[in-house]
């Protein structure tokens, strides 16, 4: 564990995020929010300079560890969280609490927020809010696969910080080596669903801020009452697609994309994890569409399929209040937001593929109680899951419920009551968004006490780098060589510094022989 290292490669990826606030204090000059641009300046200043300090002790390793790769993700994100905080603290009025609590739900796309008057909110400050979503769906951990080389460090090692090394789950190697192709179908994706809002009549404003927020799975929407506020039909069902794509794997969809035409399209119906997490989406629209309104008509439907799409891809939009449903709509809604989305996507939660895997070894396991003496193996795709692989998915699924169980005792320890303390920790652990009662999908969490929200921007935080990343690192292991600098920089320096030594000792030598040969000639 090297600190100068993981200082400066943090510092450096915070130094590029800059460019973002950047960007919007140029924007608030250009439209006239000068208190904002006040707010992004400060913004520049506070995270740039100390992000540029940092960034000039980098020194190019030839490796570089797990442990380190996981400090420096955890680091930024949480350096990018208070970064973006900023803005809010400056020009919305937000205590620091409050403003990192939304900075960091923006960024880890949960989609929880403080606000309880929209208005105290100017339009600039809404889009830098959703904003920080789009960067925190997928847009900073892909570009810090095409940055990271050219600092000299595998970009791939910080990927796979994010998750485990479960069959399924790690980036197709083609799609990882063409990230830049996978921003471009983010960003293409985005713009589209952009323009499929415009045309469903929403402001040009609403139109982008929803779809920076829809295809992050992430849920910031500038009206307090979210889609719900806006009462259109025809942009719920446009926002049910993209939020059902913004859950799904990004490399399936850029494989079936650009293999179209040779029919890669047949992927979708034989990944396993793509129809589970479809078949789960519509199941529950069905579901939850019946026991609203006892008919299965098309505004129930929809309503069902919208919050089934919202919460399963934990973007977290509502078209109602499902807080006055029934116990049992609301009990499907809980089984949705635990299945969470796919490997590869901008969702949160413990994922689909997880939960296939982990249905298998189950029945792996009772098969082999009844034949004992048999080998069964577990396949995914015709790929043999080795034991390891199935450890590290119990591993996470382990941590996801001790995390819900931990999180909620907390915050009833605060004075919350249990629904709402289990239903925070669910929403904030899993990157969903919502819970039920004062901070249900019309509520805010800003009534919440600070000790709360201390506790829920942690479970924000850790929830999204999916808890095994900042647990391992709170192991001795990792922390066992930890040292400022790279010992071999330093056995590269002693030479140099005992050459200098030695050059300096060596000149004094002379300059004493010569003095003394000066002083004889003299007295002779």
């Amino acid at each position: 564990m090297r600190f100068r290292l993981i200082f400066a490669l943090s510092g450096r990826l915070v130094l590029i995020y800059c460019i973002a606030p950047l960007l919007f204090c140029l924007f608030s000059i250009g439209f006239g929010y000068w208190q904002e641009m006040a707010a992004f300046g400060w913004t520049i200043v506070l995270g740039g300079i100390p992000a540029y300090v940092a960034s000039k002790w980098f020194r190019e390793p030839a490796v570089i560890h797990r442990a380190e790769a996981m400090c420096v993700v955890a680091l930024t994100w949480l350096s990018a969280a208070v970064i973006s905080g900023i803005p809010y603290f400056v020009a919305g009025r937000l205590s620091p609490i409050d403003a990192l609590f939304e900075s960091m739900s923006g960024l880890t796309t949960t989609g929880a927020t403080i606000l309880t008057d929209f208005t105290r909110f100017s339009k600039m400050l809404f889009f830098w809010r959703a904003t920080t979503q789009w960067f925190g769906g997928l847009g900073v951990i892909s570009l810090f696969v095409i940055i990271m080389p050219r600092f000299g460090i595998a970009g791939r090692q910080i990927l796979f910080t994010e998750s485990s090394s479960a069959a399924g789950e790690a980036l197709d190697v083609d799609v990882r080596e063409h990230a830049s192709k996978l921003i471009l179908l983010y960003i293409g994706l985005t713009m589209i669903c952009a323009f499929g809002l415009y045309a469903t009549q929403m402001s040009i404003f609403d139109s982008a801020a929803h779809a920076l927020t829809t295809l992050s799975a992430g849920g910031f929407s500038p009206n307090g009452a979210s889609i719900s506020g806006y009462a259109n039909p025809s942009a719920e069902w446009v926002l049910i697609v993209f939020m059902i794509l913004a859950g799904a794997s990004f490399p399936l969809q850029y494989k079936v994309m650009t293999g179209f035409r040779n029919g890669a399209w047949r992927e979708l119906f034989s990944d396993p994890e793509w129809l589970v997490y479809l078949g789960v989406a519509i199941f529950g629209g069905l579901s939850v569409g019946i026991l609203y309104n006892n008919v299965l008509t098309e505004e129930s439907f929809r309503t069902g399929l919208f919050q089934s799409a919202s919460l399963i891809s934990s973007t977290g939009f509502a078209s109602l209040d499902y807080n006055e449903w029934s116990d049992s709509a609301k009990a499907v809604l809980v089984l949705i937001m635990l299945v969470g989305g796919c490997a590869g996507s901008a969702a949160g939660g413990p994922k689909v593929i997880r939960h296939i895997l982990a249905a298998k070894h189950m029945a792996r396991e009772l098969k082999q109680s009844l034949m004992p003496n048999a080998r069964f193996n577990i396949t995914l795709n015709g790929k043999v899951v080795t034991i390891s692989q199935v450890r590290a998915i119990f591993l996470v699924i382990m941590l996801y419920g001790i995390g819900f169980v931990l999180v909620g005792c907390l915050l009833a320890l605060t004075g919350q009551e249990l629904v709402t303390a289990f239903s925070a920790a669910l929403a904030c652990l899993g990157n969903v968004g919502p819970g039920f009662n004062s901070i249900g999908p019309m509520g805010s969490f800003g009534g919440l006490p600070p000790i709360a929200k201390i506790i829920l921007i942690g479970a924000m935080w850790v929830g999204r780098l999916e808890i095994v990343t900042l647990m391992a690192l709170l192991h001795p292991l990792a922390w066992r060589s930890a040292r400022w600098s790279d010992p071999e920089v330093v056995r590269r320096r002693l030479p140099k510094v005992r050459q200098r030594r030695e050059r300096l000792r060596t000149g004094a030598v002379l300059n004493d022989e010569q003095s003394n040969l000066h002083d004889s000639n003299r007295n002779e």
